[in-house]
């Protein structure tokens, strides 16, 4: 379980804050941030040719998965919070 060595701190500050599975999820969404911005920066050189100003469909698939998960994430962390 690597991920949890790499993000102890963080892991470990938000677990406190909001409890084990909550915390959990919240170290997950700034990765999932995280990763929507480097693949936001790839889009700015990736450029469509079909369609100008906008990233490749690739890219475009990936940040609305990105973004949906991220969605379907908050969405549990609402659930949780709400039962608890």
């Amino acid at each position: 379980m690597p991920v949890f060595d790499e993000k102890h701190e963080e892991l470990e500050h938000y677990e406190t804050m909001m409890g084990v599975p909550r915390g959990r999820l919240a170290v997950t969404m700034d990765m999932i941030t995280d990763a929507m911005a480097l693949v936001g920066q790839h889009g700015v050189y990736c450029q469509s040719t079909r369609w100008p100003g906008k990233p490749v469909m690739d890219i475009q698939m990936v940040m609305k998965n990105l973004t949906d998960a991220k969605e379907l994430i908050q969405s549990v962390m609402e659930e949780i919070k709400n039962k608890s």
